[in-house]
């Protein structure tokens, strides 16, 4: 598989489809996302012809009304810019991809040497589409935006049944951008109960840092984020994506949690064992206490530090008796009374 991706660990894209259009605007793109952090580069395989009918138009925020085959046509890119851009990532050390929108941009990835096919929402239905690439025995990363859970097993099984469970399910919402309230970031939590065996991700379309360090949090194994080296720059997915300071959060804030969740044991840490001692409370005595006379409740009481005799045994230390005499303020331990 890909080289960066490892398991326990969120594997973060910087997707810069439809950001560029020159191999010098990629290559800053990718000099920017290498000093983020990320581990792969991704990018979007798709001819105008292919994808669209000239009839269909794109009305969202990012875009207003306008047709999709037109913008398709400014932003497709041809093979050589792909190898160009491809080899540019690799020299990085970063893993590199792409999601293709027809069989014809499969062959070319395949030409390519890709070693993992992103299928888009748009593609997350299209079963014939499905089985093409699956047939492939390569990973696959399917984005579920505009599925109902029903269509997502569909697709899954789909690709199942052509003998390919490399499988890595992404959470998307695909509204651009994806305003808080439609997040709806506890899918990623139907999707890991639905389908227990397989990578749960989150590719994200919203302005912002905050769904992507969530998900992470939440458990999604993938975070996916378009990214751009100037939110005012031409094109309709630079508004929509991260710039490098704020994709600089979403890599080191993922980066932290990774450290601070831990192994989920639930037992003193290496750190507390100080602190254990000087700050958990024990049976302290408050009134001197002469030998062979019986601890009485007004002897006693709990107070710091830890290493006397644990709270938990103060009805079984009242009635006791001391072994010696015991000043005022000494911690009482089992040596001390019979």
């Amino acid at each position: 598989m890909l080289k960066n991706f490892v398991k326990n660990k969120c594997y973060i894209i910087a997707e810069i489809g439809g950001n560029f259009t020159t191999f010098e605007q990629a290559k800053i793109l990718i000099d920017e996302a290498e000093k983020c952090g990320v581990d792969a580069v991704k990018m979007q395989t798709y001819r105008a012809d292919t994808v669209s009918s000239k009839k269909a138009m794109f009305d969202m925020e990012n875009t207003g009304f306008v047709s999709q085959y037109d913008l398709f046509k400014k932003y497709e890119i041809n093979e050589t810019l792909h190898k160009k851009v491809f080899d540019y990532i690799e020299s990085k050390g970063l893993d590199w991809f792409s999601t293709p929108s027809h069989e014809s941009d499969v062959d070319m990835l395949e030409n390519l040497n890709s070693g993992l096919y992103k299928i888009g929402s748009d593609d997350a239905v299209n079963i014939p589409f499905l089985k093409y690439v699956a047939k492939l025995n390569k990973p696959i990363m399917l984005s579920t935006g505009m599925c109902t859970m029903q269509e997502v097993r569909e697709s899954v099984n789909t690709i199942l049944e052509e003998g390919n469970d490399k499988i890595i399910l992404l959470h998307a919402i695909t509204s651009y951008p994806t305003h808080p309230e439609s997040v709806n970031l506890l899918v990623l939590r139907s999707l890991m109960r639905e389908f227990p065996g397989l990578d749960i991700g989150y590719s994200d379309h919203t302005i912002g840092t905050t769904a992507c360090i969530c998900a992470a949090a939440m458990g999604a194994m993938v975070v996916e984020k378009h990214f751009t080296y100037d939110k005012k720059a031409d094109g309709p997915d630079h508004k929509i994506s991260s710039d490098p300071e704020e994709m600089k959060e979403i890599v080191d804030k993922i980066r932290e949690f990774e450290i601070m969740k831990g192994n989920g044991i639930k037992r003193p840490m290496e750190c507390e064992k100080i602190t254990r001692i000087n700050n958990r409370k024990s049976i302290v005595v408050i009134k001197d206490i002469r030998k062979d006379e019986t601890i009485q409740k007004e002897n006693i009481a709990i107070k710091r530090p830890g290493y006397g005799i644990a709270p938990k045994y103060y009805d079984q230390v009242i009635g006791r008796v001391a072994k010696k005499n015991l000043k005022i303020e000494e911690v009482l331990t089992w040596n001390d009374i019979t």
